[in-house]
This record gives C-alpha cells, structure tokens and sequence, in this order.
C-alpha cells in the first residue's frame, strides 16, 4: 500500500474516487464548507444548483450550519449519502495521484492531490513535524466536525497544503502527463473558474518524489533557512484547511490502537500546492463583528491609549493607506459612520493581525454579539455598514516570509491570509474511502 521508498516523506499514493462518466460535474464539485459562512443566499443558490444531482453539497457541512438545531440530522443525512452513492456505484477508482490545474481569473494554479501520513503531522503549539499548521488550531472547532468524519466511509477534502519550491520541481514537471486523457474537465460554479486533472500513476511519480525528498534533506534545509540543531524540517505547511486535516488526525489518534498502521484513517487526501506559483496570492482575511452592545472605538482608545484613529473619505483610500508600506502596522474600519484608518503606535506582535486580534476576542465576550472572517474586502463595506455592525480591513502578508515564519516563530495568528478570494477556494471533487 506504501511506497516505502519515500515512507520518510509521509507520502502515499492514494486510490482516489471520481464519479463516473455521464454525471454532471459542474453539480458534484462543491466550494470549500468554510467558506460565505455569513452569506446564507450562496448556499441557497448551491443547493438549488444542484438539485437532485449526486453531488459533495451531500457529503459535506457548510458551516453556516454548525449552530443549527437540526446539526446532527445533517451529519447522519452526510454519512446516509456516503453509503447511498457506493451503493450506487456511481465512483470509478483510480489508483495514482492527480496533476491538476486550476484556472481563476485567468491565472492557473497546478496542483498535486496525494495522501499525507498523519503520523508525520501534529497541530499543537512548538510542533516541529514534517507537517505544520501555520495559523493556531481553535480546539473547540474540532469536535463538530469529528462527529461527520468519525464514521464517515468516504472523505473528499478542501485542504490545500504548500511546499516551498522556488526552482519547481516537484508539481510543475508533471504537466508533461497533459498529453493523457483529462479524468475532468470543467468549469466550477458559481464563479468558481475552472479546473482540469490527469491521472500520475505510481511509477511516473518518482522524479516529483525525488524533488520532495531534497527539500526534506536536513542539510540542505538548515542551509535554506539557517536553522539550529531544535528546528525540525518543514515540508508541508497548511495553506487551508487545517481544522479539517486536524480532525483527521484527532480521529485517526482517536483509532489507530485498534486499527492497523497502514488504516485508511492514517492518511488525509490533500492537494499540494507551490508557494511559488504565480496564481498565489496572499489574500488577508478581514474581520466583521456582529451586534455592537458597546462603542468598538472608544473600548479601543482605552486598550490601546496610543490608538490613532483618523476618518477618510471611503474605501479607496482607507485602503491605499493601509496597504503602503510606511513601517506603521495599520488596519482599516468600516462603520455607519463611514471609513477609518486605526494606526498602532505601540505593536505587540509582528503582523498587524496579530496586534488587532487579542483586543477583538476580549472585546467580543461582552462587546458585540460574535465575529466573522470574511475573505472579500466588497462583502466587509457591505456587512461593516449594517447598524450594530462594524469591519477591520487587515493587510496582506508576504507569503515569501511564510515558511521562515513558522520555522522560527511557530503558528501565525489565526485568520492571517487565505489564498485568494472564496470563489478561489478548493472544490470538494475527489474521494477517498477511509473505511
């Protein structure tokens, strides 16, 4: 089952499920759960998209529904589905890995779906595994989401995982196998772009193997990065999706001393994504709170005395400040009384997020009603400007800086950037049995 060549790599080839020819892609593939989690109207346009159809809608909870009364009848309706559609036979299997190229906004993003070792994998704070978050793990997000995978037959990811590859030579290379027949071909919808795969099999996997296997050397890692004898090699970061990857390994943990090691449960289905890939893009992760029961801005000047907040004229320029690099840490706000630049005279951590977040939790137990994190910067005016409302526009991170980042310093703080808009997320499309 295991190539044990690169078991070091916690690398495994997977068996992956597709549905079969004849249905409508187009209604299979599903946006990432996590994502218009404040936006019930695009859920209602998926679930009337898709119809009847065999579809991921089926297989997955978005999380706009986590709070729901009827939470638990969704999960059983999730695992029926999983058990109704292998009834159904309607996958057909296919043994190897996927190259893949996802095209948004005219840019394509290539990617490799594998199966990553959870055993080489670990969430918690200082981990120094092959496998690393990069923002920090809210535990209390994990237990929804073990009830859908702990029992589950099947699982279809939304998790993008990055390496650190400037010269490309572990995903790039493998566009040569364009030249077979496309396992998919289609465009995603709702404004999603479009998305083509091909099937690597085992044996046309080794020189990308080959590639990984350097970038995990220890030497030449410590060389890269300058690293001492306590840092630990890091090949695969979390791009997204980390509370789903972190699920899979509290199930696996959870099961693996009645299970044999090489269990299903023991892996996770990603995509692998370059950080270098010019279709990339760092996007921050803004912040809306919802329910105001006390003035954000006047708690603020009492958390931060230094606090300067300064009125402008709208969104364009609230942004163009934000966005220059002057050495200020700075961040936009959004209220009905229009558009606003909150500068931090005395930061306390490296990242304006990381500054602006400690005061948002403390703020939202007695301040407002609850927060959100939205990835579009039209959805922060439009919800921002609701009474009883407000938004912080936050900058973009670097992602040149992330891997040193993470190296060094451990997990970012949580909700620092997202790769790219909503629409840009993963689709739910390939499966796994994991049972």
């Amino acid at each position: 089952m295991f190539n044990k060549k690169y078991e070091d790599l916690g690398v495994l080839v997977p068996e992956i499920l597709l549905p079969k020819k004849g249905i409508d892609f187009s209604k299979w593939a599903i946006v990432a759960c996590d994502q218009y989690t404040s936006q019930p109207d695009y859920w209602g346009k998926v679930e009337k998209i898709v119809g009847d159809n065999p579809s991921t809608y089926r297989l997955i909870l978005p999380e706009i529904f986590l709070e729901v009364p009827d939470k638990m009848e969704r999960v059983n309706k999730i695992h029926s589905s999983m058990k109704k559609y292998l009834e159904q036979n309607i996958f057909e299997t296919k043994k190897g890995a996927v190259y893949l190229e996802r095209e948004v906004a005219g840019k394509i993003r290539p990617g490799l779906m594998v199966a990553l070792d959870l055993e080489k994998y670990d969430f918690n704070v200082g981990s120094q595994t092959l496998i690393r978050a990069t923002e920090g793990t809210i535990l209390s997000r994990i237990p929804p989401r073990v009830e859908i995978r702990d029992g589950a037959p099947l699982e279809s990811p939304h998790i993008m995982i990055l390496i650190d590859d400037p010269e490309k030579t572990v995903i790039e290379p493998l566009k040569i196998y364009k030249n077979k027949e496309a396992l998919y071909d289609f465009d995603l919808m709702l404004g999603g772009g479009h998305i083509a795969g091909w099937l690597v099999e085992e044996n046309e996997l080794d020189s990308s193997l080959q590639a990984l296997n350097k970038l995990a050397d220890p030497a030449l890692f410590k060389n890269k990065y300058n690293t001492k004898e306590n840092h630990g090699v890091l090949l695969f970061a979390m791009g997204d999706g980390n509370h789903s990857l972190a699920t899979a390994k509290v199930v696996w943990e959870n099961h693996k001393k009645d299970l044999p090691a090489d269990h299903p449960l023991r892996y996770a289905l990603v995509e692998i994504v370059n950080l270098y890939s010019e279709a990339l893009v760092f996007e921050p992760i803004h912040r809306v709170i919802f329910g105001l029961k006390k003035d954000i801005m006047m708690s603020a000047k009492e958390y931060w005395p230094e606090l300067i907040i300064e009125q402008v004229a709208d969104k364009i320029a609230m942004e163009k400040i934000i966005k220059e690099n002057t050495g200020k840490q700075k961040c936009g706000f959004v209220s009905q009384e229009g558009f606003f630049v909150w500068t931090f005279i005395n930061p306390t951590s490296q990242l304006t997020v990381g500054t602006l977040q400690p005061f948002l939790d403390e703020f939202i137990k007695v301040g407002a009603e609850k927060i959100d994190y939205i990835h579009g910067t039209e959805e922060i005016c439009s919800m921002g400007k609701i009474a009883d409302n407000c938004g912080f526009f936050l900058p973009s991170m670097s992602k040149n800086d992330l891997f040193r980042t993470v190296i060094f310093d451990g997990a970012l703080p949580r909700k620092t950037f997202s790769m790219g808009e909503a629409h840009e997320k993963r689709y739910y499309l390939e499966c796994r049995k994991i049972l």
